[in-house]
């Protein structure tokens, strides 16, 4: 049976620590870093298992969405770097990343071993006060992400869809300026995959780029990959950081996230949508309150841009690590079970858009020892967005979930 969504690339397990300061020396307090292999600090093998054990870690990138989509129902499969180790052939973190993802119902047997690098690691300072810790990410095997080493599992898994994730934090995968991962998209659209891929945040402090209108060099490898999209979303922030590398003759200061995504969305699809190729692709802006998104038809035409607002919003967030990857799970768990209605460009985009912000807000919300717990079919997913209400508690929409038959 085919695989309905294939995750590639960026296996990362995310541990989390008052013990590790280092990151605020070596990224800045509150700061966000990709960091080499060679600066990676000397935890034994033992001493990572203890976190392990203790509970401290999460499974990052594929984390984030893989298992969402399996308890919604979806049959989903990982293919990523692993680093090799005296765990069942793994190392320790390869070894957690592995088991939270096949507990949870993933098909893992597209991971390649790596012989001599580690599973990606990022160490996440937990601060005991209200300040953000530093955040400090080693890709370590992700690094060496091998497209042709993946194209095997690509026609044997034959997915509806294949993700991509990230453009910016694979050496090999970003290799000839993007070009490398533009072709490989090409390549799964012509083995009839819808593809979707995103671009991490690349920069610890977007919000000074911003009002300085300052270029992100890493953001540049997306001007070769976006035309070749089925599916596109990215944050405001990134929104403006990609126009200000991409669009050298304009600079967004940030202000008003409605315009800022209008005119993101204007510059997108009249630069990278369409252009006769007789496709759909759809192209949107995640805020704090929903999304934007604007869908262009098989016929070049380009449909009025649809604002979402999150009618999910209730409840304390408890970590926002993951969000814009577990709201990109409810929309492609969306196109994926709607495949033919997104290719001939009828998909209700604001539905799909929906059952994003719904993901997103089970997942953000659930607590970091479970956070899959919440996550419903996508029958039931989709039963509560068409009911159009709004929850004035999370209790109260997890309990309209389980209602559902």
């Amino acid at each position: 049976m085919a695989t309905d969504v294939l995750i590639l690339n960026t296996a990362v397990l995310d541990i989390r620590s008052p013990d590790f300061e280092f990151t605020d020396r070596l990224v800045g307090a509150g700061g966000l870093a990709k960091c080499a292999t060679a600066d990676m600090p000397s935890y034994t093998q033992e001493q990572l298992k203890g976190y392990v054990e203790r509970g401290c870690v999460t499974a990052g990138g594929p984390g984030n969405t893989a298992p969402l989509l399996a308890h919604a129902g979806l049959r989903v499969a990982v293919g990523t770097n692993l680093g090799k180790g005296a765990f069942g052939g793994l190392d320790i973190q390869g070894r957690a990343f592995y088991d939270i993802l096949a507990e949870n119902g993933v098909d893992m047997s597209a991971t390649l071993v790596h012989p001599t690098l580690p599973t990606g690691t990022t160490f996440i300072h937990e601060s005991l006060n209200s300040e953000r810790g530093g955040i400090a990410y080693f890709p370590n095997a992700n690094n060496d992400f091998d497209f042709e080493a993946f194209k095997p599992h690509v026609q044997r898994l034959a997915p509806g869809v294949v993700y991509y994730m990230y453009s910016g934090l694979s050496d090999r995968g970003d290799a000839h300026e993007g070009k490398d991962l533009a072709g490989f998209v090409s390549w799964c659209r012509a083995q009839g995959c819808i593809t979707i891929a995103d671009s991490h945040t690349l920069t610890g402090n977007p919000q000074a780029l911003i009002e300085r209108g300052e270029p992100v060099p890493a953001y540049g490898l997306l001007l070769p990959l976006l035309g070749k999209l089925d599916v596109f979303f990215t944050s405001v922030d990134e929104a403006r950081m990609i126009r200000n590398t991409l669009d050298t003759a304009h600079r967004t200061p940030s202000g008003n996230d409605h315009d800022s995504s209008l005119s993101f969305l204007d510059y997108v699809t009249e630069r990278f949508a369409g252009n006769g190729k007789r496709r759909t692709q759809l192209f949107g802006v995640t805020v704090k309150n929903g999304a934007y998104a604007r869908l262009v038809g098989p016929d070049d035409r380009i449909h009025e841009t649809v604002f979402c607002p999150s009618r999910f919003m209730a409840g304390s967030v408890i970590d926002l690590v993951g969000a814009g990857d577990s709201f990109r799970g409810g929309l492609i768990a969306t196109i994926a079970k709607q495949r033919e209605a997104f290719l001939d460009g009828t998909l209700n985009v604001e539905e799909a858009v929906q059952a994003g912000n719904l993901m997103a807000s089970l997942f953000i919300k659930a607590p970091l020892n479970d956070r899959y717990k919440s996550i419903a079919s996508l029958d039931a997913l989709l039963a509560v967005v068409r009911s159009g209400r709004e929850f004035a508690s999370f209790e109260e929409l997890t309990a309209a979930l389980a209602k559902v038959p």
